[in-house]
């Protein structure tokens, strides 16, 4: 269940208009001590008394990071990359959580890890030394802002498998992951295996498009199907190749989808489509 730069998008605007100019009255972590020994979240726990007072002045998101942005200086960064829950709460309504957020008026903001991910509060002077911050805000180029000539840089700056130029912590581009991989290569007709430096002009622009089209299609359908957004609501958005293409036919060329491990994950590509 990855989440990724559309659906970080989206959750980022729906925070932004939801709890902009709210004061948080109060805080609680809950379940926290696997994630807090893992790194998943503050190792000094009181950093999170500093939200308490604070007005939300507005959310943005860079990558697959949330960067909620409060008053005085202070921030809360949200990513829960490989299985997250972010919802909004009316008073009296209740959640799991690992993170919880009470505003005044009774509403709250709960945050839960499922799996890989980070809850964090820092304020503006600690904010580079939060590796998913320097990750989205400071180092790979945003999904959503490459143009096509950039796009062209990235990819062919290193002969290398498209992998890791596009997934990764070392990757070119910032918020896409697995899922995306499968589904842009998919779309755009390469193989899972191909490298940088075998591609040609007409495949880089197709993977180019494959990128745009995949974010406007999740972005219009409110992300992905095993997403929930702010209120609870299931996305729309269902891969075209992934997990859920497994023992399916090509829709294009009726080809047993087949799968293979690669950069430390299971890729499904159609062999009859990627070449």
């Amino acid at each position: 269940m990855s989440f990724e730069y559309p659906e970080a998008r989206l959750l980022a605007g729906q925070l932004d208009a939801t709890i902009k100019g709210k004061k948080i009255e109060s805080y609680d972590l809950k379940d926290y001590e696997k994630i807090h020994r893992i790194g998943f979240i503050n190792r000094d726990l009181d950093d999170f008394k500093r939200l308490v007072g604070r007005t939300v002045m507005g959310a943005g998101s860079s990558g697959n990071t949330i960067r909620v942005r409060l008053d005085n200086g202070m921030n809360l960064l949200l990513a829960p990359e490989y299985g997250g829950v972010i919802l909004y709460h009316r008073a009296g309504d209740d959640a799991k959580y690992h993170l919880r957020i009470g505003f005044t008026g009774g509403d709250s903001l709960t945050v839960r890890l499922i799996s890989m991910g980070v809850i964090y509060a820092a304020d503006d002077d600690q904010l580079d030394g939060v590796y998913i911050y320097r990750r989205d805000y400071r180092g790979a180029s945003s999904p959503g802002d490459l143009t096509p000539e950039r796009f062209t840089e990235l990819i062919t700056a290193k002969a290398t498998q498209l992998k890791p130029l596009l997934v990764g912590k070392n990757a070119a581009v910032s918020g896409l992951s697995n899922s995306a991989y499968q589904d842009v290569l998919y779309r755009a007709g390469i193989h899972p295996r191909r490298k940088s430096s075998e591609l040609s002009s007409n495949q880089i622009n197709a993977l180019y498009d494959a990128v745009k089209a995949l974010i406007e299609e999740r972005l219009r359908q409110g992300g992905k199907d095993e997403i929930l957004d702010l209120f609870g609501k299931k996305g729309g958005y269902t891969p075209v190749m992934g997990p859920n293409m497994k023992d399916r036919l090509c829709p294009r060329c009726g080809a047993k989808v087949e799968r293979t491990a690669l950069g430390g994950g299971q890729v499904h590509y159609c062999p009859g489509c990627q070449i």
